[in-house]
């Protein structure tokens, strides 16, 4: 008889910072944003429009679709 056992992992995501340059207009409409929607913040911001782009550009990977879904209903990534 063969027995089977699980074996969960903890995953952690490592995070990044960046940098990036972006015009004042569209810096000023994500700060309106964000003032009006306070459960969003200006990284969860960044991930969901960073996740979409890549996936609408063909980049078909789980985790980046997940990390997609995680920012944009407010799931803890």
């Amino acid at each position: 008889m063969t027995t089977a056992t699980a074996t969960t992992v903890a995953v952690t995501t490592a995070t990044v910072s960046l940098m990036v340059e972006v015009p004042e207009t569209l810096h000023l409409s994500m700060q309106d944003y964000l003032n009006t929607h306070e459960l969003w913040s200006q990284e969860r911001v960044m991930q969901a429009a960073l996740s979409l782009f890549l996936m609408q550009n063909g980049v078909n990977q789980p985790h980046v679709n997940k990390l997609y879904l995680d920012s944009l209903f407010g799931c803890a990534a």
